[in-house]
């Protein structure tokens, strides 16, 4: 009886999911698997170009460090904008990008310059699509549909990068270096094809405010930092993509290195997150809906500590290739959670600029991680970059562990709901 009350629920979820949603999931997919083509070539051209791991993981900063430059911008610019006319100039954009990549290789004057400008480049049209695209979420699928919703984008982008794309572009990369950045070209200009068949967009009568520009990009800063739920999962995820982009900045150098791949090996490697986003996609709403939020949060944190300790101790690709499969299970579950959470808490005409607030705090932790790592690894190896971030994680799992007894989450949503002051979300320093 509980197995059909599952999937009838699971039915009925599914029917909630429009046809703008299905061309906005099949765009992320499309274009993801350009992403994990570049994802996986870019360090395999900047290692073919250099073995300094530090220049190495320059790449992973170079597109990273947007995120935390144009974060509060790109959220002005969702709010403002049409977001899928937005989004499909976006995906020109770095269509022509990757071109310009290609035919500097091609023609023998790509080198690591050009590439890092590339990357940073297409790092700042990441940092406005990703923003606009959860932003539209909401607006195209009712709210009892947004925990699938947002499982199936994950999932489609997480599998795009961590599986198809991977594996294609370290097997385009042995055939012609300049070939994987074509191709990602072509996903780009895909992608933006199926934005435009889409019909569903933001209502017009929200998309400006009249304030100024600087008072409408505050306005969402002060909102989200006076909101204590997520301001606090905004600083714990800054600290998760911290220890994660030290582990994928210095990956490919360890396969090298230690495990002793091919660079297709290396795809190969890479490709096992696919299988851990896309049991997180199928998982994440159950999880949710069994252990709560708060429970669903420590167990992405044990999982991410988990896959760094495996990462840091078996030098097996074997084991490597199970640990990003792990790694990729609890990232996407946590995206899942959070996102759902600014989905529904945020007022509807501030979720661009909460949404760019909230990415620029978490997602500051990204070039700094890559940075450290690459620093970590040139003087310690990598298995030191691997350990650090599985302490990192575990002492977040006990952190979270001792909030969810609290009940943190559930308690600042119902206070938020109530209208009232929510407590202080994370556990007090007398019960650390």
């Amino acid at each position: 009886m509980n197995m059909v009350a599952t999937l009838a629920t699971a039915s009925g979820r599914h029917r909630l999911l429009s046809r703008d949603f299905s061309r906005l999931w099949a765009a992320a997919a499309v274009s993801s698997i350009g992403d994990g083509v570049t994802i996986a070539a870019g360090p395999l051209l900047a290692a073919q170009l250099t073995d300094d791991p530090r220049l190495i993981g320059g790449v992973s900063v170079a597109f990273t460090a947007p995120f935390v430059l144009f974060g509060i911008p790109a959220g002005l610019l969702v709010d403002r904008l049409d977001i899928r006319a937005a989004m499909m100039r976006v995906d020109f954009v770095r269509a022509g990008l990757l071109a310009v990549l290609a035919l500097g290789i091609t023609g023998g004057w790509g080198g690591l310059p050009l590439l890092y400008v590339c990357m940073f480049l297409l790092g700042v049209g990441e940092v406005f699509y990703r923003n606009a695209s959860q932003v539209l979420v909401p607006f195209i699928t009712p709210e009892p549909g947004l925990s699938t919703a947002n499982a199936r984008v994950m999932a489609a982008q997480e599998a795009g990068t961590g599986f198809v794309g991977p594996l294609v572009g370290a097997l385009l990369f042995g055939v012609a270096v300049a070939l994987p950045f074509g191709l990602d070209a072509a996903t780009f200009l895909c992608s933006a094809l199926l934005i435009s068949r889409m019909r569903g967009s933001r209502p017009p009568a929200e998309r400006r405010d009249t304030a100024g520009v600087l008072p409408e990009m505050l306005a969402g800063a002060k909102w989200l930092w006076r909101h204590h739920l997520l301001r606090s999962l905004a600083l714990l995820s800054c600290t998760i993509n911290l220890a994660g982009s030290a582990m994928l900045a210095v990956l490919v150098v360890h396969s090298e290195e230690v495990l002793d791949l091919s660079p297709f090996g290396y795809g190969v490697m890479l490709s096992c997150q696919a299988v851990g986003a896309v049991l997180a996609s199928r998982i994440a709403p159950v999880l949710t809906g069994r252990l709560g939020r708060e429970g669903a949060l420590v167990a992405t944190a044990a999982l991410i500590a988990s896959s760094e300790a495996v990462l840091a101790t078996v030098p097996s690709a074997y084991a490597a290739g199970s640990a990003l499969a792990l790694f990729a299970c609890g990232t996407v579950t946590w995206n899942v959670v959070v996102v759902v959470l600014r989905q529904t808490l945020v007022p509807r005409h501030l979720l661009g600029r909460a949404n760019s607030v909230y990415r620029l705090i978490a997602w500051g932790g990204l070039p700094v991680g890559a940075a450290a790592g690459g620093f970590v690894a040139a003087e310690a190896g990598t298995p030191a970059v691997f350990g650090v971030g599985a302490v990192v994680m575990a002492v977040i799992a006990v952190v979270l562990l001792r909030g969810a007894r609290r009940q943190w989450i559930t308690r600042a949503t119902q206070a938020d709901a109530d209208g009232s002051v929510p407590a202080s979300p994370v556990p007090t320093a007398s019960e650390r």
